[in-house]
Order: structure tokens, then C-alpha cells, then sequence
């Protein structure tokens, strides 16, 4: 197997991308990487990258090129998915819909998991560095308040993606009868705080619920 993600699976961005491979029927070799020090990350990309996802396609390493690119799924998309993810004709929609996942959803409903799944980590160097970063980026204490505070980020989280279960109240898929990457990034912010079962989405966005499901089970026809 040529193909190889280095994730951790509660990413919002190794949940997309993964689910977009499966969707395009790629064969993938999957290495968990240890979430706060993300060795295997490091040494993979020869000391050139941190961050998860990360792709290795034989000896071609496929990262990030900055915090807001989509590099990785856009590598997917030529190689197996032909301008599924990334129609030219939606490019300029994608852009403010990825923009608006990336930053503004996923920039507050990773609270809503962080809370339950820190204390998980089983290994205590590695609890304590991962907490130590959140604190070092959201301040001292953060974990516990949004834990406290775990409704009124969920109202936040809810209206937010209100918009989406509107759309897709009409749709099957954000864009029409088939997924593009926006739908998978969707399905990875989803997937970030509704893993484990923590969290789980508003039972009033019936046609998000519906979605959902549609998401995990896709597979695009296999091309002839």
C-alpha cells in the first residue's frame, strides 16, 4: 500500500480527509500519531511538519503549505477524484464555505470535545503537554470552563450550523447530489465534537441528522 495518513482521529481535518478517501475508494494505510508530541508526523515529513493530517504517497510527503490551504485534499482530488471535491465551478462558494467551517465552526465546536477527551489521554506526559498547550493558546484553565460553559458553546455551535441544516433541508449534499470537499470538511467538524458520542447534534436539525448518515456511508461510483 502506497498511501499512508498520519492522523489523530478526533481531528476534524484526519476525520474529512479520511472520509473523502473512503468516498473515493483509495486504499489507505492509517498511523495514529501521539496527539501531543506528533512524533510520527515529525519524522515522516523529515522534521518539516508538525501538524495532522499529514499524507505520504510513496516517498512524496503532502502537507499544509499554510493554516487555511487545502493542500492535502486537493492532492486527493487530482489523484483519485477527478474535480469531485473541487468542481472549478464552485470555487469561489467553497472558498467562503470552507472559510467559514474552518474558522468560525470548528474555532468553537472543538470545546465542546476538548473537555472529554484530554482526560483520555491515558499517558501523563501526554495529557499534560496537551493541556499545556490549549492553556498556552486559550489561557490557564480553559479545559474546565469550557466544560462549564458547555451549553452556551453548543447555542453558539447550533446557530451556526442552523444555515446548514436549511440548506441541506432542499439538498441532499451542500452543493447538490453529490459531496464536494466542503461537505467532508462538515462532516469532520460534526465528527470532532460528536465523537464518542460526547456531544451530539440538535435533534431539531433533522436534515443535518439525515446528511449525517448520508456522509459516512457515501462512495462515489468507481470510475471505469
Amino acid at each position: 500500500m502506497s498511501l499512508t495518513i498520519y492522523q489523530v482521529p478526533i481531528s476534524p481535518y484526519c476525520i474529512s480527509t479520511l472520509q473523502a478517501l473512503k468516498a473515493l475508494r483509495a486504499s489507505v494505510k492509517i498511523v495514529n500519531v501521539n496527539y501531543a508530541t506528533r512524533d510520527e508526523v515529525i519524522q515522516a515529513s523529515g522534521g518539516k511538519y508538525y501538524a495532522v493530517p499529514l499524507l505520504k504517497d510513496r516517498s512524496r510527503v503532502v502537507m499544509e503549505s499554510s493554516g487555511d490551504s487545502q493542500d492535502i485534499a486537493r492532492y486527493i482530488d487530482r489523484k483519485f477524484g477527478k474535480g469531485k471535491l473541487f468542481p472549478s465551478k464552485l470555487e469561489g462558494l467553497q472558498s467562503i464555505i470552507l472559510h467559514h467551517l474552518e474558522n468560525d465552526v470548528e474555532g468553537i465546536s472543538f470545546q465542546l470535545a476538548d473537555p472529554f477527551f484530554l482526560p483520555t489521554l491515558k499517558d501523563i506526559q501526554t495529557r499534560t503537554l496537551a493541556i499545556r498547550h490549549k492553556e498556552r493558546k486559550f489561557g490557564a484553565g480553559c479545559i474546565a470552563q469550557w466544560k462549564k460553559d458547555r451549553k452556551a458553546i453548543q447555542a453558539k455551535v447550533d446557530a451556526m450550523l442552523l444555515s446548514y441544516d436549511k440548506i441541506l433541508r432542499h439538498s441532499d449534499f451542500l452543493f447538490g447530489s453529490e459531496p464536494v470537499y466542503s461537505d467532508f470538511m462538515l462532516f469532520g467538524v460534526i465528527g470532532n465534537f460528536t465523537f464518542n458520542g460526547w456531544n451530539k447534534l440538535n435533534p431539531k436539525f433533522k436534515a443535518l441528522i439525515r446528511w449525517n448518515k448520508r456522509m459516512g456511508q457515501f462512495r462515489y461510483k468507481a470510475s471505469k
